[in-house]
């Protein structure tokens, strides 16, 4: 059979072939075609060489990337699967037989500002660019913001910060049953809320052959649909577990001449791996890494030497993927076969990481509701702290069950909150978007698919409730903090982008944060140890304060910071100039940064002087409205490897702690970062009534007609139909 691509009106590609196999080709091939800056990028990122055409901003990660050894692990996993699952490792290599095919004839404009021509795929680089996308998932750097707090406040402060607050990623996801539906099947909808990239980091698209017919989300650079799928008789969704499943040791290490040997839990010292790599920088020299792994696994910080400012330490980070050479890739395949739950439910026992929550549901009637991943059984310590290499008890001695549960009056509910997966973790969200999910839904006995995009949009802030319990207590304000607490008081809790009193709230909110943060009490964890940079965001106190605040101000005791008078001494700043702290007029280039910055992922942290220098008010222009809304400060700031100077980010409503899940960084900027990366809505019904969306569009090439067409959608929380009818569809071309 020829392979066939279609496209439908926003330039989603559905693909047709003879067996899955060159599916797989085909699906690399238009994967390239659409998304060929993106591919190399992460191509790059994963192998640790993006410094060598992005310059010396990217040189960070590649530092932690050739340290972590993502690359290395890849092949590892890549060699497992041709020794015990051939056939997906040719399917996987199919895939990137396509990407490099489709490289060469791709048109984006980005290859020629940096001077870069696309390169070669291996077999395991789409392992890489997973590994590489979900390093970071598990949080593992928390561990040393946990100790610092300890160190510096006592052993009462290791859950002080631990908010339950949102990291770099993070999901809403609901399951509505069958007997609570229109139609007597089940709905599945949700949206995974990660840091906005344009081009996105889903893809819409269709894989059909013989075997299968699925439409879904996938990631680009990765065969198949591993985690939002719609097989027609099957639909499956997922989020962040939130589980614990990565692990940094102290390590005490000595030089032996040319080699490096660590000291082991049984009192010896055993020879570590050790090699330098060198890392070109493009307009900068090269920079040489030393690489070491141990018996636990690579040394990510530190070395012999301790770290860059002496201190005596390394650390070595131990994760699945490492231990076991396998990133659960052979549960892809059989996602695409399923026919039913349990098919679903039997291929997710082979997963692996990242550790998700999955719902599922067909049109038998069965549902799932369960965590998928691998989460080692070890010592209650390793889950909270960095553990000693060299001492017993803190090795790995199995894995985890993963925890099921069924549905509570006909309906569940994942939104990365305590419940489901809480015995596999540490720190989760809060539990205001489930909860404020589950209220939405039961308005409603019988619900549609076409009920849901309103549930996706919901922006009531139930997190602002402890904030504005402290502005009520006050007494003795000035006329106007007098005004503005009655105004605050009366607010319905919306953060919806055309609201003065959101954007009031906010200013408010930004303006405790910074005077908590800048408590003499909390002084010293404003300066962490020289961690490698990519660390560091999970070390920076202002974001801590901020994604912690209700749980701050409702704390027993705050090491003798006087909150009333914080919050008293707020509003009177916040009403005697109602601007937000950020610049309203910055370009998001100019504060994306310090926004992904302080949530970890992509970019190097500034320090507090340049974070200080970059949201600074500006002056006010003549013209500068009075009483602003929340959509003048909190504006999308989506990352790009290269910055576009003739983007303007756009108003957006929600919050952080709002079902509609727009991150800004309170007390540093408004703008948003992190949102929904895609929207869906699988209906068991009729496949062709699901919807979905996304925040840019299909094609990642500038200036194509559908790089930005659904951007206006995702705005307003509308989604476009899946097309299943291929007769509806324009054939592009046979392959």
């Amino acid at each position: 059979m020829t392979t066939e691509i279609y496209r439908d009106t926003w330039g989603i590609p559905h693909l047709r072939a003879g067996d899955a196999r060159e599916l797989a080709r085909a699906q690399g091939r238009v994967t390239a075609r659409d998304r060929a800056w993106q591919l190399e990028v992460e191509r790059h990122r994963a192998q640790g060489t993006s410094a060598s055409f992005l310059g010396p901003e990217a040189l960070s990660w590649d530092r932690f990337a050739r340290r972590v050894r993502l690359e290395d692990t890849a092949q590892r996993c890549y060699a497992r699967l041709e020794d015990t699952d051939p056939e997906t490792a040719e399917w996987i290599r199919a895939y990137a037989d396509g990407v490099t095919e489709g490289l060469t004839a791709a048109d984006a404009p980005e290859f020629a500002r940096v001077d870069l021509v696309p390169g070669r795929w291996e077999p395991w680089t789409p392992l890489a660019v997973w590994l590489s996308t979900h390093i970071l998932f598990a949080g593992f750097p928390a561990k040393l913001w946990r100790e610092e707090a300890v160190r510096h406040l006592g052993p009462d402060a290791v859950g002080l910060f631990a908010t339950d607050g949102p990291g770099t990623s993070g999901s809403n996801g609901w399951l509505v049953g069958g007997e609570r539906t229109t139609t007597g099947q089940a709905v599945i909808a949700g949206d995974p809320h990660r840091f906005i990239e344009n081009p996105g980091v889903y893809q819409q698209i269709r894989l059909a052959c013989p075997e299968f017919d699925v439409v879904g989300l996938a990631v680009p650079g990765v065969p198949g649909i591993a985690h939002f799928g719609h097989t027609g008789t099957v639909a499956w969704a997922i989020t962040n577990a939130m589980a614990d499943y990565q692990d940094l040791y102290r390590e005490r290490l000595r030089r032996t001449g040319a080699g490096v040997e660590a000291l082991g839990p049984d009192g010896h010292w055993h020879r570590a791996t050790r090699h330098t790599e060198l890392i070109r920088v493009a307009g900068a020299e090269p920079v040489e890494v030393e690489v070491i792994e141990t018996d636990r696994g690579p040394v990510v910080a530190g070395g012999p030497e301790g770290l860059d400012d002496g201190t005596p330490l390394a650390l070595s980070l131990r994760y699945p993927p490492r231990v076991t050479a396998d990133l659960g890739f052979g549960a892809l395949l059989p996602l695409l076969r399923a026919r039913r739950v349990a098919d679903v439910d039997r291929a997710l026992d082979a997963w692996a990481e990242p550790v998700n929550v999955v719902q599922a549901a067909d049109t038998e009637g069965a549902v799932l509701h369960r965590v998928a991943g691998r989460v080692p059984v070890r010592a209650e310590a390793n889950r909270v702290r960095l553990v000693p290499a060299w001492e017993p008890g803190h090795e790995w001695t199995g894995w985890h069950p993963t925890p099921r549960a069924g549905l509570t009056d006909g309906i569940a509910v994942m939104a990365n909150q305590r419940g489901l997966a809480a015995p596999l973790g540490v720190e989760f969200a809060p539990p205001h978007r489930a909860d404020r999910i589950r209220a939405l839904l039961d308005r409603r006995r019988t619900l549609s698919a076409a009920d849901m995009p309103a549930v996706h949009t919901d922006t009531h802030l139930a997190s602002a409730e402890p904030l504005l319990e402290a502005v009520a207590a006050l007494d003795g304000l000035t006329p106007r903090a007098a005004a503005l607490r009655d105004r605050l008081l009366g607010w319905n809790r919306r953060m919806d982008a055309d609201s003065t009193d959101a954007a009031r709230y906010a200013a408010l909110r930004g303006a405790v944060v910074r005077r908590i943060a800048a408590h003499p009490a909390l002084a010293a964890l404003t300066g962490p140890p020289a961690y490698p940079e990519v660390l560091l965001p999970w070390l920076a106190l202002a974001p801590r304060v901020g994604f912690a605040l209700e749980h701050l101000l409702r704390a027993e005791k705050l090491y003798g910071i006087d909150r009333p008078a914080v919050v008293r001494a707020a509003l009177e700043e916040t009403a005697a100039e109602p601007t937000d702290p950020a610049d309203p007029a910055a370009t998001v280039e100019q504060v994306a940064p310090v926004e992904r910055a302080a949530l970890g992922e992509r970019t190097a942290p500034a320090e507090p002087a340049a974070l200080a220098e970059r949201t600074a008010p500006a002056e006010p222009a003549a013209s500068a409205p009075v009483d602003p809304v929340w959509g003048d400060t909190h504006r999308l700031a989506p990352w790009q490897a290269l910055p576009d100077p003739s983007y303007t980010g756009p108003a957006l409503s929600g919050d952080h702690d709002c079902v509609l899940c727009t991150s800004g960084v309170p007390g540093l900027t408004d703008l948003a970062a992190r949102g929904p990366a895609a929207r869906y809505v699988w209906d068991l019904a009729r496949r062709e009534d699901s919807r979905w969306v996304v925040p840019f569009g299909a094609d990642g090439v500038p200036g194509a007609p559908h790089h930005r067409d659904q951007l206006p959608l995702w705005l307003a929380g509308d989604l476009v139909p899946v097309v299943t009818d291929w007769d509806r569809l324009e054939k592009e071309t046979d392959v």
